[in-house]
């Protein structure tokens, strides 16, 4: 899969977001080793603790498919600006890949692509 299909993925995704709150919609398409792809949108609550972004389900639906090794994530938004993920994110890419590709794109398909380690370079590890 290519960056630009992989980033199509995710401005499609967002399109399921339930955002009543924020009105900020995120999709996310994160690319396996077995080149199987998952996606995800965020999903708000009104506590808000209980909100979920879009990277975040994208990778808990790959884990629950049984994925674990993953090449690359994209992440796509409304926004003009290029969507990065939040830090808590980062710490949960973290945990199965410091090489993770991170493709970091706008609403109009136009992305940048970075390392997660550029993004979190001294991430928690146990």
């Amino acid at each position: 899969m290519t960056n630009k299909q992989q980033v199509d993925h995710a401005l499609s995704a967002r399109k399921n977001s339930y955002s009543p709150y924020s009105k900020f919609r995120v999709g996310a398409c994160v690319l396996c080793e077995s080149d199987n792809f998952y996606i995800g949108c965020n999903i708000e609550n009104a506590t808000y603790g209980a909100t979920c972004c879009a990277e975040r389900i994208a990778i808990y639906s790959a884990i629950a498919a049984g994925e674990k090794k993953f090449i690359s994530i994209a992440i796509a938004s409304d926004s003009d600006d290029f969507t990065l993920p939040c830090g808590i994110c980062r710490q949960i890419m973290s945990e199965f890949s410091s090489e993770l590709e991170i493709i970091c794109a706008n609403n109009q398909g136009e992305y940048k692509v970075y390392s997660l380690n550029e993004l979190l370079p001294h991430s928690f590890k146990l």
